[in-house]
């Protein structure tokens, strides 16, 4: 599904109130919620709006499990950090158990963190179905989404639940969940805004299917659903009859 919506503001409490309605469902059904959040500058807005009312008042807390789609190797303090960003605009703001946070510190060990956050989610699920509530993801303009980027081995990971990634531009380690652990989400949910990222949605959502170099394509889930909220700019390159455009 395709929803765009006039601009990031209207895209953002859109998102956030998807997020509580999730919450609220997953919780009615299994008792508890687990969601993956995405780094980057776009669902900074979608936290804010969920640590403040209404939406703060309307969702069950004290069910939330959040876990991270993926992490830049950095300190969690450092303002790089995904985990950082989502604590200051939002999870130290409500009254989520802290033992309910999951964050992903890869800055001393990439490799052994990946292993470390595949047991963690191991444990969290037990002999259940590993299938998180919600996934947030973000686009790159090179076509990249959590930290699956183009050309990198982590593409043709097909047993781990979570991978260490190593981006020679960035000189930069990061820790992502890997596609075939993120298709089995009861949900997904990507946030695009802006007009530089209009081109690689068009790219991704209709150019032929090329994963090694638009990773995104990778995202399908397997009996879950997958829901696009853009904003105008980001969809502007769409056909005028694919997106459902929202108040």
């Amino acid at each position: 599904m395709i929803e765009v919506y006039p601009d990031l503001e209207s895209l953002s409490r859109a998102a956030a109130a998807f997020i509580v309605a999730q919450a609220r469902q997953a919780v009615a059904a299994r008792g508890r919620f687990s969601l993956a959040l995405s780094g980057g500058g776009t669902p900074r807005r979608t936290y804010e709006l969920l640590a403040s009312p209404p939406l703060a008042e309307q969702a069950p807390w004290d069910r939330f499990h959040i876990f991270w789609g993926d992490e830049r190797c950095v300190p969690l303090d450092n303002p790089l950090s995904n985990a950082r960003l989502a604590r200051a605009a939002w999870l130290d703001r409500v009254p989520i158990p802290p033992a309910q946070i999951h964050p992903l510190d890869c800055s001393r060990d990439p490799a052994a963190a990946s292993r470390a956050y595949e047991a963690e989610l191991r444990e969290f699920f037990g002999d259940q179905p590993p299938r998180l509530d919600l996934v947030l993801l973000g686009l790159g303009d090179n076509g990249h989404t959590a930290s699956l980027f183009p050309g990198t081995p982590v593409l043709e990971e097909t047993m781990r639940w979570a991978s260490e990634v190593y981006l020679s531009g960035q000189n930069l380690y990061r820790v992502t969940l890997t596609a075939p652990f993120l298709n089995q989400a009861r949900r997904v949910a990507f946030l695009v805004a802006g007009g530089g990222k209009a081109a690689v949605v068009r790219e991704v959502l209709h150019g032929p299917s090329d994963p090694r170099r638009l990773p995104a394509q990778l995202i399908q889930p397997q009996t879950g659903g997958l829901r696009w909220f853009l904003d105008l700019a980001a969809a502007a390159a769409l056909p005028q009859a694919d997106p459902t455009l929202q108040a």
